[in-house]
């Protein structure tokens, strides 16, 4: 392999001023059940575990950890540890806090186009 040349200094987007701007925080926009409904569920449609405990946590936070956490019936530590992720986190724990959240894991048949997304996400 050749050694690359590549130098950021050299890439002129690296000069946008971003002063005027912020971080894109989701939970700022995850004011109703629809929204956060559709925003778990566009996430779970990854087949990642990582963007899904990701998601969880910016509804927790839009919804508030304290508040969460007690209709968990865990204490905030211990949602802070389960929404960090990282860690095979259990379905009983992923079912309280999402009912917690007000939204419920449903079941619903595989279409074709996704069955073949699925099936090449497993031979990752």
């Amino acid at each position: 392999m050749s050694k690359s040349t590549f130098k950021p200094e050299d890439m002129p987007i690296l000069e946008l001023d971003t002063s005027g701007t912020s971080a894109y925080e989701a939970s700022r926009f995850l004011d109703s059940p629809q929204t956060i409904s559709a925003y778990l569920a566009q996430s779970m449609a990854c087949h990642d575990p990582q963007v899904l405990m990701k998601a969880l946590a910016e509804v927790a936070k839009a919804q508030g950890v304290n508040k969460v956490a007690e209709a968990a019936g865990v204490n905030r530590e211990s949602l802070y540890k389960t929404l960090k992720g990282g860690s095979k986190t259990r379905y009983e724990t992923v079912q309280k806090l999402m009912l917690a959240l007000g939204v419920e894991l449903t079941v619903r048949p595989i279409t074709a186009t996704t069955a073949k997304k699925t099936a090449v996400i497993g031979k990752t």
